[in-house]
């Protein structure tokens, strides 16, 4: 299945040693459509290394002991599609019936515990902490605290910077944009950078859902969207099982548009649009 005309020899051998090994270390599922994706991604990884086709890019990872290698596979190959405020009803929900709900319970401990599992470049966890700032009292001494996580190493430096191109944000209101970005001058023209006040909130770290993890629980609320659709069976209702043991009685799950928790577990109860609760 090589196609003539392409810089290197990728043969369906090669793809199919790739998306195995992609899938052993992150459980995502490629289907054979993906051939072509996987050429492009990748190529510029064995041009890159100087190597001649994707024959010695395999023997590579074949021998690599540490690692890191891999790491660059599952950089390239994983999807990182986001935008601020993206699916808008999910954050509606927890400023108007999640935060209230946590507010009424907790006026003692006022401790906020939420998960972005999956966070990519980094608008989901600053869309949740944009949430938190504008919808809690100040100085009201709530210890909220956001989880952002995910496998890609790369999009996570990015995440952790906070700097984005103007029109990453052209989609938020003007008040809500001059409140929590500030606006790049000079050589930084053209950029916006999350403020510190909204930063502070979020602890980002590398995470493989698929492997052994523990993570400062018990959670309020999981984001965890547009994950689970690249799982195989298995490997979903061994994750959502394990949300379940690290959310509280009573928290939340948000999948994405695509997704469903229907036969996969039964600790939850569907309540809203790809909104579930854990049940107690």
């Amino acid at each position: 299945m090589q196609e003539s005309g392409r810089e290197f020899l990728f043969t369906r051998r090669d793809f199919d040693f790739l998306r195995r090994i992609a899938n052993e270390r992150t459980g995502i599922v490629v289907g054979d459509d993906k051939f072509d994706m996987y050429y492009a991604r990748l190529s510029r990884r064995v041009r890159q290394l100087g190597l001649k086709d994707f024959r010695q890019y395999c023997n590579l990872l074949k021998n690599d002991k540490d690692g890191d290698e891999v790491l660059e596979l599952v950089n390239a190959i994983t999807t990182n599609l986001t935008s601020f405020f993206r699916e808008n009803h999910h954050f509606e929900f927890l400023r108007d019936t999640i935060l209230p709900q946590l507010r009424q319970q907790s006026p003692n401990d006022r401790r906020i515990r939420i998960w972005s599992a999956g966070c990519s470049t980094g608008e989901e966890p600053y869309s949740l902490a944009i949430t938190l700032k504008e919808n809690l009292p100040p100085g009201g001494g709530w210890d909220a605290r956001i989880l952002a996580t995910d496998i890609d190493s790369n999009v996570l430096s990015r995440a952790a910077r906070g700097v984005y191109s103007a029109d990453r944000v052209n989609g938020i209101p003007k008040p809500q944009l001059r409140r929590w970005f500030m606006k790049g001058q000079g050589r930084q023209a053209g950029l916006v950078r999350v403020k510190p006040e909204v930063r502070s909130l979020i602890d980002f770290g590398q995470l493989n859902l698929m492997e052994d993890w523990v993570v400062d629980g018990p959670m309020d609320v999981i984001f965890c969207r547009n994950v689970i659709i690249y799982f195989d069976r298995e490997s979903k209702t061994r994750l959502i099982d394990r949300y379940a043991d690290n959310l509280k009685d009573g928290g939340y799950l948000f999948v994405g548009h695509s997704e469903s928790l229907f036969k996969i577990t039964d600790r939850f109860e569907l309540i809203g649009n790809t909104v579930y609760r854990k049940k107690e």
